[in-house]
């Protein structure tokens, strides 16, 4: 597929098929993630990759229960990635400070977008997750203070996927040329 074809194509999936991924895959997500540009080249991404089912049942009991009970599908991808900032990074330090932006949280943001993607070219589906319980995450899997969680990504085959296109706004309505609004 184009990159236009994969973009297209790609959907947040929520019902997995049983078959395990091969590290092959993941390896391949993980090294399109790791080419990511990133501020000042800081690269403060870290990939926690959770593919031990028993390990990836404790954290996802704890991910998504309770308040965050709505993303309970995840537990059944076979594989939960997730997504970590290193903190203390000078880059990030002074954008937050002089313009208020935590590029930080971009940088996590095209990284895993990059990851998202290859997993749709090797045949492999995706949703992304922000809503789930930090806390937990970190105290089941002793997580240093340095990394902060920042997003789950659930990984796994698809065992349906949703119907036609996704809906999206027109173009002119998203974008303009030398003036808002055009």
């Amino acid at each position: 597929m184009t990159l236009d074809e994969i973009i297209k194509h790609r959907r947040s999936i929520r019902r997995y098929a049983e078959q395990p991924v091969e590290r092959e895959k993941i390896l391949a997500c993980l090294e399109a993630a790791r080419l990511a540009p990133s501020a000042h080249n800081s690269q403060p991404w870290r990939f926690l990759v959770i593919d031990e089912p028993e390990l990836k049942n404790r954290v996802a009991e704890k991910a998504f229960s309770g308040l965050y009970s709505s993303c309970r599908f995840a537990a059944r991808a076979p594989v939960l990635v997730l997504l970590l900032a290193k903190k203390d990074l000078m880059a990030n330090g002074l954008g937050r400070m002089v313009q208020g932006t935590q590029f930080y949280l971009l940088d996590l943001g095209i990284a895993g977008e990059h990851f998202v993607l290859k997993a749709e070219e090797l045949g492999l589906s995706t949703c992304w997750l922000g809503w789930f319980n930090i806390r937990g995450v970190r105290k089941i899997l002793k997580m240093p203070r340095r990394y902060r969680p920042v997003a789950i990504i659930s990984l796994g085959y698809a065992a349906s996927r949703p119907p036609g296109d996704h809906v999206r706004k027109r173009l002119e309505e998203i974008a303009w040329f030398n003036r808002i609004g055009g």
